[in-house]
C-alpha cells in the first residue's frame, strides 16, 4: 500500500520540513515586457510573417507552395518586398532544405525570382542544405541541423516539405507535439523564424483553412504565422493567419511568366494595397512623432492629402500593432511611460512599504471627426 507521502506529495511530512524541489521561475504580470519593449520589429515580413515566428505554408499539391517558400527566402535574403508587395522588416540570411526538388531545379527557380527583383543570386546570403535526407524526429539530425544553423546564422529556416522529414504518425497528437516542440526549441535557441511547407487534406474543410491541414490539429495550433494557398482556376487564393496580430483579407496570386517566372499579387480594384497601407502608416507615424500634442483625424487628412478610407485603414493597423493610441484630441504615439499613474504607498503584512502603479483607462472622448 502506498505511503501517505506518495499519495499526497504536496503535503509536508513534518512541521519543520520543506520541499527540496527548486521552484519554477515566475514573474509578476505587471513586470512582463510589452511587445513594444522588444528590440526590433514584431515582423520579419510586414503583415505576412512574424519576427522569429514559426508556421506553415499549407496547400494542395501543385499549388505553388514551394514557389511561395522560395519567394519568402529570396525576399528576406535580398531585403526586397515579398510577392512584390510586403516589405521585409528584418532582412538577413536564409537556410533552406528542399527534400523534393533537385538542386539544379531549385537554382533555376531562385534565379528567376532574383531576376524579377533585379538582384543577382550571388548577392544573397542564402544557403541550401544538400544532405540526401534530414530526419527531424532523430536526435542526430536535429543536432546536425542546429550546428548548421549556428554556422550560417540565418534569420529564417525553410523546410520543404514536412512529410519528407520524419517517420512519425502525422495523425498522432503526441508524435507531432514532440516533433514540433523540438522545432520550437530550435527557433528559441537560435532566434530565427521557421517556415514548414505542408499539405492540405484532399477533402479539406471549407471553414478555417488551418483545419484542413493534413494530420494532427497540433500543426495548426503551432504556427505563429500560417499561409494557405488554394487554386482558383488560373489564380491562387492566399489566406494569412497570425497568432498575435490581425490578418489581412485573403488575396489572389498568379505565377507570372514575365520578366521571369515568379509569384506576384493580383491587385484587387476594390481592396486596399497592403504596400500602400504600410507606407501610409509610416507617414502617419512621422507626423505624430513630430507633434507634441495629439493629432486629430481631420488634421492628418489635410497634412497627408489622403482619402478618409485609406487613413482609417492605416490608423487601424497602427492601433492593432500598439504603435499609437486614441486619446482626447485625436491620436498620439503610444508612450508607455505616460500611461503609468502613481498610487499612494502601501504597506504589506510584513510592514514593508511598496509602491504600485495602475494603467490609465483609455479615454473615450471623440476626436475632431469620425471615430474608428
Amino acid at each position: 500500500m502506498p505511503s501517505a507521502e506518495s499519495r499526497h506529495p504536496h503535503k509536508s511530512t513534518g512541521p519543520g520540513s520543506r520541499s527540496r524541489a527548486e521552484p519554477l521561475p515566475f514573474v509578476a504580470a505587471a513586470d512582463l515586457p510589452r511587445e513594444l519593449d522588444r528590440p526590433g520589429s514584431r515582423w520579419l515580413i510586414d503583415g505576412l510573417w512574424a519576427a522569429q515566428g514559426v508556421g506553415l505554408i499549407g496547400g494542395a499539391p501543385k499549388c505553388c507552395k514551394t514557389w511561395l517558400a522560395l519567394d519568402l527566402a529570396v525576399s528576406v535574403a535580398s531585403a526586397t518586398d515579398a510577392l512584390g508587395c510586403f516589405p521585409v522588416v528584418e532582412p538577413g540570411g536564409v537556410l533552406l532544405y528542399a527534400a523534393e526538388d533537385a538542386l539544379g531545379n531549385l537554382r533555376e527557380r531562385l534565379e528567376a525570382i532574383c531576376s524579377a527583383r533585379h538582384r543577382g543570386l550571388a548577392q544573397l546570403d542564402l544557403h541550401l542544405i544538400t544532405a540526401d535526407s534530414l530526419r527531424l524526429d532523430t536526435r542526430r539530425d536535429l543536432e546536425r541541423l542546429s550546428a548548421t544553423i549556428e554556422q550560417t546564422s540565418p534569420r529564417m529556416l525553410v523546410l520543404d516539405p514536412l512529410v519528407r522529414m520524419h517517420r512519425c504518425d502525422e495523425n498522432s497528437a503526441a508524435d507531432m507535439a514532440a516533433l514540433l516542440g523540438e522545432l520550437r526549441s530550435l527557433q528559441r535557441a537560435h532566434d530565427l523564424a521557421i517556415v514548414l511547407v505542408h499539405h492540405l487534406r484532399k477533402s479539406g474543410s471549407v471553414g478555417q483553412p488551418g483545419q484542413a491541414l493534413r494530420g494532427s490539429g497540433d500543426l495548426h495550433a503551432w504556427g505563429d504565422s500560417n499561409l494557405y494557398l488554394r487554386r482558383r482556376d488560373r489564380t491562387l487564393r492566399m489566406t494569412v493567419e497570425h497568432r498575435s496580430a490581425p490578418s489581412p483579407e485573403p488575396f489572389d496570386l498568379e505565377l507570372a511568366q514575365e520578366p521571369t517566372c515568379h509569384l506576384r499579387l493580383i491587385q484587387q480594384q476594390d481592396g486596399p494595397d497592403p504596400r500602400a497601407t504600410s507606407a501610409l502608416a509610416e507617414r502617419l507615424m512621422a507626423v505624430m512623432e513630430k507633434s507634441e500634442q495629439p493629432v486629430g483625424r481631420k488634421t492628418l487628412r489635410e497634412k497627408l492629402k489622403v482619402r478618409n478610407e485609406s487613413l482609417g485603414q492605416a490608423l487601424i493597423r497602427l492601433r492593432d500593432e500598439g504603435r499609437i493610441e486614441r486619446c482626447e484630441g485625436g491620436f498620439r504615439v503610444h508612450h508607455t511611460q505616460q500611461r503609468a499613474v502613481p498610487v499612494p504607498t502601501l504597506r504589506d503584512r510584513a510592514g514593508t512599504e511598496r509602491q504600485i502603479s495602475l494603467l490609465n483607462p483609455p479615454l473615450s472622448a471623440p476626436d475632431d471627426s469620425h471615430s474608428q
